[in-house]
């Protein structure tokens, strides 16, 4: 296994509901801490939704392996912000059978 560069630096976050205040929630972004990663482009595609084009681009995700439980450790339905960029993660795994890396495989979203 070739060794993963980690050279961007990401904020892990992750969803919250807090009260509206009349009953409700507000889903708001909490970060959990800043990982180093390897950030590498996979695909893309331009779709409509909602009557507005959104071009979506899959990445492969690689930061510091962590064990499960961990709060440093990505799951499915966190995010990571770098600057005004955010990739949801949609699945990890493991990179190595040792745990030394995670894989996380998310996707960007921009309206067109």
């Amino acid at each position: 296994m070739k060794t993963p560069r980690l050279n961007r630096k990401l904020v892990l976050e992750s969803p919250m509901r807090d009260s509206d205040g009349a009953g409700g929630y507000v889903e708001t972004w909490h970060p959990l801490g800043t990982l180093w990663a390897q950030v590498t482009a996979r695909t893309g595609k331009e779709a409509a939704q909602s009557g507005a084009p959104i071009s979506a681009t899959s990445y492969r995700i690689v930061v510091r392996g962590a064990p499960f439980g961990a709060p440093d450790r990505p799951k499915p339905e966190q995010r990571f912000r770098e600057g005004a960029r955010y990739y949801l993660v949609q699945a990890v795994a493991d990179e190595d059978p040792d745990g030394r890396y995670i894989t996380c495989f998310a996707t960007e979203e921009v309206v067109v």
